[in-house]
């Protein structure tokens, strides 16, 4: 990893890293407080929560996806520097959002208002990720590990395209739009080893 540059301030990563999993914990907390306890013991009584249950399982997998390549992208770094730190809280920001953007899809029948704006804070989420993601890589120099690890990264960068897509199409087809975010949450489902493997690579 390379020595920071003159006048470059940087710290450890710990403090950074514990409270991005505190503000995580508190994204689903509030998330989950939303659902409503159904009234009556009938099965029945669920239908009426199928669109929260459904908005809140889509983003909790999307807080789970950013805890999981977050916690992998910080193994790649020893030290953080402060605007690594402020594209860290840029991506918080965005993250914290998605509460209130699922109870609005919930409680308006994916309406394409919400739906789109859902969808514009899912691309602010993926662009800010990709912000962190470079300012990492600057920060480490030309034998970055992270860089080495995501090379073109074309998960990233697909990811953004169909956000913009869906939130164009979220004001025609709503569900179709929805159904283009799923589809992203389930690309990055699958693992992705690429970080592990250079982290091993490299003896660390």
């Amino acid at each position: 990893m390379s020595e920071p540059r003159a006048g470059q301030a940087v710290m450890g990563k710990s403090r950074m890293e514990a409270f991005s999993d505190g503000v995580l914990a508190i994204i689903i907390t509030i998330m989950v407080l939303e659902l409503k306890v159904p009234h009556g013991t009938d099965v029945a009584v669920l239908k009426p929560l199928l669109p929260m249950l459904l908005a809140y399982a889509l983003s909790f997998l999307y807080v789970g996806i950013y805890w999981t390549n977050h916690h992998h992208m910080l193994h790649t770094v020893q030290k953080v520097t402060g605007p690594v730190l402020w594209a860290n809280l840029h991506l918080l920001f965005w993250l914290s959002l998605l509460p209130v953007t699922t109870s609005w899809i919930s409680e308006n029948q994916l309406a394409s208002e919400p739906v789109a704006l859902y969808g514009a804070v899912l691309l602010m989420a993926a662009f800010a990720f990709w912000t962190l993601q470079q300012l990492i890589v600057a920060s480490q120099g030309p034998q970055s590990l992270l860089k080495k690890a995501i090379k073109d990264d074309w998960k990233g960068k697909l990811s953004l395209v169909l956000y913009a897509i869906g939130v164009v199409l979220a004001f025609v087809v709503p569900w179709l739009a929805i159904s283009i975010y799923a589809l992203v949450a389930l690309i990055w489902l699958v693992p992705d080893r690429r970080i592990e493997r250079v982290f091993a690579d490299s003896g660390n």
